[in-house]
């Protein structure tokens, strides 16, 4: 069933309850690789959280400011090792801050668009079509994909506190 607009930005939102649920897991937890060789929790969260920067501000802020769009299909191994790299440098309650943030920044931005404003779609900085719709549709199934991970992180792990 197709979603509205308000349904999807709702579950695009939805996502920063969970990660303050997160919140509550302890440091230890947050540092444990979710499998063998595998990314941690706050690795995980860290890497949505840059993505979630990385869109609104070279996205989302330029279209609300009526500015070109500077959004570029980035090297993801690449940025996502820088994203490992800055969750080594904070700690869990400062990676949810920024988690919530970001992701806040975002919805606002975002909430209260017209539906013309939500589907149009913009030139982003490689010429291509970005459409704020498509963008939020493509990180729900993102949030969903680690959600699930995490999800099964943490049935596997729960002796862990």
């Amino acid at each position: 069933m197709a979603k509205t607009t308000y349904e999807m930005i709702e579950e695009f939102k939805s996502f920063t309850s969970y990660v303050m649920e997160l919140d509550n897991l302890s440091e230890q937890v947050w540092n444990t690789p979710i499998t063998e060789g595998k990314w941690t929790l706050k690795d995980i969260i860290a890497h949505m959280m840059l993505w979630d920067q990385y869109f609104y501000e070279e996205a989302i802020y330029k279209i609300k400011h009526d500015e070109p769009l500077t959004v570029r299909h980035l090297n993801f191994d690449e940025f996502n090792a820088n994203a490992m790299e800055y969750s080594r440098t904070r700690s869990k309650k400062t990676i949810v801050e920024e988690f919530v943030e970001k992701r806040m920044n975002i919805i606002h931005d975002i909430t209260g668009l017209q539906e013309e404003e939500y589907t149009r779609e913009y030139k982003d900085g490689d010429k291509k079509k970005f459409s704020i719709k498509k963008y939020v549709r493509a990180f729900i199934s993102h949030d969903k994909h680690h959600k699930k991970q995490i999800e099964s992180f943490k049935k596997l792990n729960s002796q862990l506190k």
